[in-house]
C-alpha cells in the first residue's frame, strides 16, 4: 500500500502538517518496521515526523505497531523492570547497570534493551559486557533477580533498522522516542523512562497517560534511565496512566559531588563493583530511585490493586 499518502499529510511543514489518528500511525510504523516501503519512503517520514512533532495519538498508535512486532520477553508471573538504554555516556559515566543489578539484588527481574545509536559515547552494552552480563541472543525468560541485557535487534529487527537512520540523516525520529516508552514483556512491566529536554517529559507523560502506562519519569543521566549520581532529579510515578510525583527535584547548590569514574567502560564496571561490594555508598540519588521503583512495584503487586484491576 505505500506511506506516500501518510507523509502528504505529515510533510506539510510545522503549520501545515496534519496530525495522523493513532490506526493510521500504527499502519504506517507498520509497514515500516516490516520493511515494505522504500528507504526514500523511511527517510520522508522521518524527516517530515521530526520537523512536525508527534502527538500523543500518534506516538501511541507507533506503540500498538512496536508492540505487535516485538518478540516480547516471556511471562514469569512477576513485575519486571524495563530499562531503555540508548543514550549512553559522554561526559558522566553510565551508571544505568549499577541501577539494574542494585534492583535485581532486591529480587526484582530486570531487562535492559538498547544499541549504540552514536559512535562517540559508551554505552551499557560495554558496561555491562565487562561486568559478565553479555548481550542475549535471544528473548530471555527472567526469574527473580535476574538482569538481562538485550540489543533493540533481538527485539524487534525493524525497530533497530529505524534507530539505525539517525546515522544516515543526523537526526533522531519517532523510534527515538518510542524505545523509551515500550514495553517489551508479555507479562506486567514497570518501564523506567528518561528524557533529555522538558519538552520530551510533556510529550511522554502525554502518552503514558493515554495508554494507561505503569511507569517512572525522570531527567536520567545523559538520557540514561538512570538518576544523575550527583543531584536528585524530579521522579514521577505512572499507575495506570495516573501520575504522582514522588519525588522532588534538589535545588540549590551542591554541598558536596560524588566521587565518580571515567566515562569508559571498564573503570564504570570497576565503580559499580565497589559499589555493589559497599566499599563506595550507593550515590544518593540512585539509592532513591531504587527506592521508589520497589515501593511503585509493592502498591502494583499489592492484593488490592490486584483485586482493583
Amino acid at each position: 500500500m505505500g506511506i506516500s499518502h501518510y507523509i502528504k499529510d505529515i510533510g506539510r511543514g510545522k503549520d501545515g502538517a496534519r496530525a495522523l489518528t493513532r490506526e493510521q500511525s500504527a499502519d504506517l510504523l507498520g509497514q515500516v518496521l516490516d520493511g515494505t516501503v522504500t528507504d526514500l519512503e523511511v527517510g520522508g517520514f522521518c524527516l517530515a515526523m521530526r520537523i512536525k512533532g508527534e502527538t500523543p495519538d500518534e506516538m501511541a498508535g507507533f506503540l500498538d505497531a512496536a508492540h505487535a512486532r516485538l518478540h516480547k520477553l516471556p511471562d514469569n508471573g512477576l513485575t519486571t523492570v524495563v530499562l531503555p538504554s540508548y543514550n549512553g555516556a559522554r561526559k558522566l559515566p553510565v551508571l544505568t547497570p549499577l541501577l539494574a543489578l542494585l534492583l535485581a539484588r532486591q529480587g526484582v527481574p530486570v531487562v535492559v534493551h538498547g544499541t549504540a545509536t552514536e559512535d562517540r559515547r559508551v554505552f551499557a552494552s560495554a558496561v555491562f559486557s565487562e561486568l559478565g552480563v553479555l548481550p542475549a541472543a535471544q528473548v530471555p525468560r527472567l526469574a527473580a533477580g535476574e538482569v538481562a541485557f538485550v540489543p533493540t535487534e533481538v527485539l524487534c529487527p525493524g525497530l533497530k533498522r529505524l534507530l539505525d537512520v539517525r546515522r544516515v540523516v543526523g537526526l533522531r525520529n519517532p523510534a527515538h522516542s518510542l524505545v523509551k516508552l515500550m514495553n517489551p514483556c508479555a507479562g506486567p512491566a514497570f518501564i523506567v523512562g528518561s528524557y533529555t529536554h522538558p519538552e520530551y517529559a510533556t510529550s511522554m507523560a502525554a502518552t503514558w497517560a493515554l495508554t494507561g502506562a505503569h511507569a517512572m519519569l525522570l531527567r536520567g543521566t545523559e538520557g540514561e534511565p538512570v538518576a544523575d549520581a550527583r543531584r536528585t532529579p524530579r521522579m514521577e510515578i505512572f499507575r495506570e496512566g495516573e501520575r504522582t510525583e514522588v519525588q522532588p527535584q534538589q535545588d540549590g547548590p551542591l554541598a558536596q559531588l560524588p566521587s565518580l569514574p571515567t566515562v569508559d567502560a571498564a573503570h564504570s564496571a570497576e565503580y559499580i563493583r565497589a559499589v555493589l561490594n559497599g566499599s563506595i555508598p550507593i550515590p544518593t540519588p540512585i539509592a532513591l530511585q531504587v527506592e521508589h521503583i520497589l515501593r511503585a512495584l509493592e502498591h502494583h503487586d499489592s492484593p488490592a490493586h490486584a483485586h482493583a484491576l
